[in-house]
């Protein structure tokens, strides 16, 4: 893809009319008379510190491997919405050197060529609060997109086409457009598409992408039903299109959905999308590496989109956590407590390891993956001491998630839960605004960077035994270092008397570990289980020891997958979905048990339906045993039990079956066939 504004350079102060296939015309612009709207522009863009070049004097503080064939074009972006906001609070920016600057300039000194900017349309209240959020107005869009493009980067302007948040758990329509029917919604996108794009171009911000819809995963605009939403898409691509034939740009069109671990999923949103002939050129995803799987599985889906279809792919938000501390008195999305799998340590070099992988996995994607974006690395804390010191800046200048007003358009999330920022624990920058060393790995990704090798983290962990078994407390744990070497080093635990862990559960020990003279604060968990007698209990083996079928032959994912959020414990649980129905068996026979009483449970989360019949059962020498139960919901763990199994030849089968209408989904897990006690 040619970048055609991207990679202009320009000395300090010079105002470019740049001439981009047919750009730079006659003033003399033309009007349709058929649409009354102009159909010639000419585009003039400030680059006033487009000479601003990535840092090459620093020495590295942190290692970085080389990203082999990174395209010249390639978008090293970041989402900087809230920036006005923060800065309308007091919050300050600094340079490397630590002199206050401004964030633009420091983001281009390391390497950011592109920045993304969501709009809302009308993120405030009746007397004109702003919901917060860093009330991302297209007004707000044209200032930041000013300020980016004065440094000679690319803008990708995000529309939510709604007021307020919109994720795959929101996608409300503006207050403007709550009543209108589909096709007046379709007539309204296209306008507001084509008259906010105009305005910012107008204003001469170097728009290089639009996302049509933000993680439109479950709807867009308050729209769910697939064959509306395609309608929807399509208008907003072709008011970029229309745009770009008024200014002769080529201004790219991403479509953008998340959970790219659904890969089935991914595949049917492409295929809707072609089958309706929705005129864009980007397939964006987001990739949260907490919730979204693994990043070659990520590579995978893309590239066979890119493939199937011709189009591009990029990753639109990407984010990681460098510490559990929280800079401000409002929660963080990620804490110690996240369910979720992390991939790198939560430390600086694990989140510039992030980053450089996700950048290498679109990369993968071949010609086809032309950008990363890294969600919001700016949004810190703002000045204060306390929640009503820190509250009164939120409310005021909307730079917390949500202010109060927001109860207007929300009133049972964000009307409720309002506060600070809750990605500060996540961001590029430290807590008084000074550009972590994670900064540099866009800078760094082309030619690669090392520096000293050290302990990055000592991981917390876990050990587990089987009640009754004598527990024994591990000599050495696990030192990664920044490098991504492993190595054990010795630990001296705070008390080693284990006497108290006679009983199943769950126990916290804590130690020091110590290397080179340097200490570090160790934690344990220590999972006292009860007997069990099921082999490969949680899938960590895959299939091995399970007979599993499919009884209608129609289950789209029937599989063990690997994946921490989905599993009761380990990484692994046994997954199912299908959008034709679902009826399958897993089971397990055991032999050699001592005669006797037993009871057999099983852990199990996802949806159900009135119409589901779920349920686990037992076959003994003494008869058949099943208990009934439903799921509730994602991560929402049910546990049925049958209890009073006996046994004379010891031989228990186990099982579970699992019967749902179309679209049904769940895991299930840690099966446990145990003595009654």
């Amino acid at each position: 893809m040619k970048k055609k504004l991207l990679n202009t350079v320009v000395s300090a102060g010079l105002v470019l009319s740049l001439l981009l296939t047919g750009c730079g015309k006659s003033t003399d612009n033309k009007t349709d008379n058929a649409t009354g709207k102009k159909s010639e522009k000419t585009l003039t863009i400030k680059a006033e510190h487009a000479d601003v070049a990535p840092l090459t004097d620093k020495a590295s503080q942190i290692f970085v491997d080389k990203v082999e064939n990174l395209p010249e074009d390639f978008w090293l972006g970041v989402d900087v919405s809230t920036l006005l906001a923060e800065e309308e609070s007091g919050v300050v920016y600094y340079d490397e050197d630590g002199n206050e600057a401004d964030l633009m300039k420091v983001l281009k000194e390391n390497g950011v060529n592109s920045v993304r900017i969501r709009i809302w349309n009308d993120p405030k209240d009746k007397d004109g609060n702003s919901y917060g959020g860093g009330h991302n107005d297209l007004e707000t869009a044209i200032t930041i997109g000013q300020r980016a493009t004065d440094y000679g980067m690319g803008v990708l302007i995000d529309f939510h086409y709604s007021d307020f948040w919109a994720d795959p758990a929101k996608q409300q329509a503006p207050k403007a457009w709550a009543e209108m029917s589909v096709s007046e919604k379709c007539t309204a996108l296209y306008d507001y598409t084509y008259d906010s794009l105009d305005k910012l171009l107008e204003a001469g911000v170097n728009v290089t992408a639009v996302q049509i819809g933000n993680e439109t995963t479950t709807g867009m605009a308050g729209v769910t039903n697939t064959n509306y939403l395609v309608q929807l898409w399509q208008k907003g691509c072709e008011a970029v299109n229309d745009i770009n034939v008024l200014y002769g740009l080529d201004i790219q069109k991403a479509i953008h959905f998340t959970n790219p671990e659904n890969q089935d999923q991914y595949r049917s949103f492409a295929l809707n999308l072609d089958r309706a002939k929705v005129d864009y050129d980007i397939f964006a995803t987001s990739w949260y590496p907490y919730w979204h799987g693994t990043l070659p599985k990520l590579t995978e889906i893309l590239s066979e989109i890119a493939t199937t279809y011709n189009k591009k792919v990029m990753i639109a938000e990407v984010s990681y956590a460098y510490t559990y501390d929280n800079g401000d008195q409002s929660g963080n999305t990620i804490s110690e407590s996240t369910t979720g799998d992390f991939p790198y340590p939560v430390t600086v070099q694990g989140q510039a390891n992030c980053v450089r992988d996700a950048i290498e996995a679109i990369v993968n994607c071949g010609e086809a993956g032309v950008g990363v974006y890294y969600w919001e690395p700016a949004w810190i804390p703002v000045p204060g001491e306390t929640w009503e010191e820190q509250s009164a800046l939120w409310e005021a200048n909307g730079s917390g998630w949500a202010s109060s007003y927001s109860v207007e358009y929300d009133p049972e999330d964000a009307g409720k839960y309002y506060g600070g920022c809750a990605w500060d624990n996540q961001a590029m920058f430290d807590f008084t605004g000074h550009p972590l060393a994670s900064l540099s790995v866009f800078r760094y990704v082309r030619e690669g960077a090392t520096t000293d090798v050290r302990i990055d983290a000592v991981p917390n962990g876990r050990i587990e035994f089987r009640i009754g078994e004598e527990i024994v407390l591990p000599e050495t744990v696990k030192a990664v270092y920044n490098d991504s070497s492993e190595k054990e080093i010795s630990v001296v635990w705070d008390n080693t008397d284990t006497s108290s862990m006679t009983d199943i559960g769950k126990y916290t020990i804590t130690g020091t570990a110590s290397e080179g003279g340097v200490d570090y604060p160790v934690s344990y968990e220590v999972d006292v289980l009860d007997l069990n007698f099921v082999s490969n209990f949680s899938f960590e083996e895959d299939d091995a020891n399970w007979t599993i079928t499919d009884n209608a032959g129609n289950c789209n994912e029937l599989f063990v997958i690997e994946k921490n959020t989905d599993a009761a414990t380990g990484s692994k649980s046994l997954h199912y979905w299908s959008e034709n129905g679902i009826d399958f068996n897993v089971e397990q026979t055991i032999t050699g048990l001592a005669p006797g009483t037993y009871y057999f449970s099983i852990q199990s989360h996802g949806m159900a339906t009135t119409a589901s019949d779920m349920k686990i059962y037992a076959k003994a020498d003494s008869g058949e045993y099943e208990e009934s139960f439903t799921n509730n919901g994602w991560a929402v763990f049910q546990n049925p039990k049958i209890e009073g199994i006996t046994t004379t030849d010891g031989t228990i089968t186990v099982g579970a079956h699992i019967v749902g209408p179309p679209g049904d989904w769940g895991n299930v897990d840690d099966f446990i066939l145990a003595p009654a006690s």
